[in-house]
């Protein structure tokens, strides 16, 4: 109970402390701007060279965490070579534009997916995620990214940066640093398995 006391106080912390976006994205302005992410995010099953794992699906996510992640890789905190050099030349209001028209997408169905790990294991192990993500992945707080549906790999990939310091969070650090390998694997498996989550760009959405 401790924990979970500790965890809800983080997590609203983290809310107060984070600035609500200035003025809502334009999703028509934003479907022009978006082009040059579609040659990655827009290619189901797009794999990065080095580490190797996919390319996360943007489609459905809050608008405001890709308005964060734009900036991360704008400002460093966040490091990919691509996402760095594309971020660095875009706007505050271009990135509200993109942010909106990905937010717009409408959740994905079920896929034929790789987990790497076990879903049923995974799902037994997401009360550190439940607080603010939802136990489904599926948080309809826009402070907390939207993880259902999400390639596996990616969702891995993410939780060892959180866990080896290459991505900055409070909240993030303190959850993933007693997770195994195989916990991040299973739980990486669960959110990835959910249906009516992250999707790539649906034909309406294009």
């Amino acid at each position: 109970m401790k924990k979970a006391a500790l965890i809800a106080g983080l997590a609203l912390a983290s809310l107060l402390a984070t600035p609500a976006l200035a003025a809502e994205g334009d999703v028509e302005a934003g479907r022009a701007k978006a082009e040059t992410c579609l040659g990655c995010h827009g290619i189901p099953n797009y794999t990065n060279v080095y580490p190797t794992y996919r390319v996360p699906k943007l489609g459905g996510q809050h608008a405001d965490q890709i308005f964060a992640a734009l900036q991360a890789y704008r400002s460093g905190e966040r490091q990919h070579p691509t996402m760095s050099a594309q971020a660095a030349s875009m706007s505050d209001e271009d990135m509200r534009d993109v942010a909106a028209y990905f937010a717009q997408v409408k959740p994905g169905k079920k896929e034929p997916r790789t987990y790497g790990g076990n879903p049923q294991a995974g799902q037994e192990k997401t009360q550190v995620c439940a607080t603010c993500h939802g136990a489904d992945g599926k948080s309809p707080n826009p402070a907390f990214p939207v993880l259902a549906g999400q390639y596996a790999d990616y969702l891995a990939h993410a939780l060892r940066a959180y866990k080896l310091g290459e991505r900055t969070n409070p909240i993030m650090a303190a959850q993933v640093a007693t997770l195994s390998e195989q916990d991040i694997l299973d739980l990486a498996a669960w959110f990835a398995a959910q249906d009516e989550g992250l999707n790539l760009l649906s034909t309406e959405a294009r």
